[in-house]
């Protein structure tokens, strides 16, 4: 049966409320293994029913450490590590996840583009191309712990798609840490 994921928020007050829920109370790298598991078995199922290919991705926020990365469904490319660095670029510099900067710069300018948008606010000329302000890198931020400890990335699927299995899969993690079905 294939996975049936909501449609993410797109109001900014949606977007921080959903980030605030997915706090973690811990991060490891036991936690990113358990975690990036989750996100696969929810890609494996979205892959098979759009024919898409997809990458996930968690890394350290410190020198881009890697944890977890596995590319599910057959035909993934150079270019989703591409996206994969754009929107962890997103997620570092502002420390949100890139779904809800694309709703930022949206509101800033609601019939523009959210990526010419981002590119005239920060004067950001050729540096643009090094952010990608869609669906899909999430920060990893930890209770009682300052800014951004990881970043969750996935690519390949539509943007709100990217974002939501993120969220969802952090659902799920949550919840099973709180029941004990996750123990690290």
């Amino acid at each position: 049966m294939a996975v049936q994921l909501r449609a993410p928020p797109t109001n900014l007050q949606g977007i921080a409320a959903q980030e605030a829920a997915c706090v973690f109370p811990h991060f490891t790298a036991g936690t990113a293994w358990t975690l990036g598991n989750i996100i696969r078995t929810k890609l494996v199922s979205l892959t098979a029913s759009t024919g898409r290919p997809a990458v996930v991705s968690i890394t350290l926020a410190n020198a881009n450490q890697p944890l977890f990365f596995t590319a599910v469904g057959a035909g993934t490319l150079p270019d989703n590590d591409f996206w994969v660095a754009r929107k962890r670029r997103v997620v570092l510099r502002w420390g949100c996840s890139t779904w809800q900067y694309r709703h930022k710069m949206i509101g800033k300018n609601p019939r523009g583009d959210p990526e010419e948008t981002l590119q005239k606010f920060f004067v950001l000329g050729e540096a643009a191309g090094e952010y990608a302000i869609h669906g899909g890198g999430f920060p990893v931020k930890v209770a009682k712990v300052e800014g951004v400890v990881g970043v969750i990335v996935v690519s390949g699927l539509t943007m709100e798609q990217d974002h939501e299995v993120i969220v969802e899969s952090i659902e799920e993690y949550l919840k099973g840490v709180e029941s004990g079905q996750y123990k690290e």
